[in-house]
């Protein structure tokens, strides 16, 4: 029996007693105490370092928008000026496309005009240059006919 009761010396007993009410209560207060001073003040350092991580994401967030919807302007913008740009190049290209036309138009009715003017002028001097040809061609013919036959032509002749 000396060796059952040695055995038991050394055992656990899972016998409830008062030191276990003291236990609880101990373990209660540092419990209270750790979460008081320690847990809570931790925990508030967490949240709020979430809530500034939370934060700046959606500032980030809200910034990355704003970027997004500026740059969305500024595309449409840059598209808006670059079609009004190509469409005032084209209204110059046509009133310059317009106002050379009218300057050949112009040019070709003084060119028409002048020519005209020269075909009169030709006219004239070919109407002149036949006329003194003619009068020439008779004073040639009489005097070769004044030669051929050695006497004079009277001008009765045409």
């Amino acid at each position: 029996m000396s060796l059952v009761l040695g055995f038991a010396e050394n055992s656990i007993q899972l016998v409830p007693d008062g030191t276990l009410i003291l236990h609880v209560l101990i373990i209660l207060v540092m419990v209270y105490v750790l979460n008081a001073t320690l847990y809570k003040p931790i925990n508030q350092i967490l949240e709020s370092r979430e809530k500034r991580t939370r934060g700046r994401l959606s500032e980030a967030q809200e910034i990355m928008k704003s970027v997004k919807e500026r740059l969305a302007d500024y595309e449409g913008s840059l598209r808006q000026a670059r079609s009004e740009a190509y469409a005032l190049a084209e209204s110059q290209r046509a009133e310059a496309m317009i106002e050379r036309q009218q300057k050949v138009n112009e040019m070709r009715a003084q060119l028409a005009q002048t020519i005209a003017t020269e075909k009169e002028a030709i006219q004239g001097q070919a109407a002149q240059a036949q006329a003194s040809l003619e009068v020439e061609s008779h004073q040639i013919a009489r005097d070769i006919s004044s030669r051929v036959l050695h006497r004079s032509i009277s001008d009765a002749i045409n």
